[in-house]
């Protein structure tokens, strides 16, 4: 018999909020994601803080996540929610 479901895997990546490099070691990636960097991260961006009148820009880190998930795909000569065969 042959296949009918060939189910695509799929690699989603995100990536954290910035905050202050000292303070990315304690951030989690979101539910059912993986955390792909480690320590404080990478410092790849910047973050913003308001002082009055003023915002200011500082360096900062976040790290980067992903998540595997497997797309339901019917195998080629099959279609439909069943994968039924032509």
């Amino acid at each position: 018999q042959m296949k009918k479901q060939c189910d695509q895997k799929l690699l989603v990546r995100m990536k954290t909020e910035c905050v202050p490099c000292s303070l990315n070691l304690k951030t989690q990636c979101p539910a059912g994601y993986t955390k792909i960097t480690n320590g404080t991260g990478i410092p790849d961006c910047r973050y913003y803080l308001e002082i009055k009148t003023h915002v200011l820009s500082f360096p900062g880190c976040r790290h980067h996540c992903m998540k595997e998930f497997e797309q339901p795909e019917c195998c080629e000569g099959h279609w439909g929610p069943d994968c039924m065969g032509k």
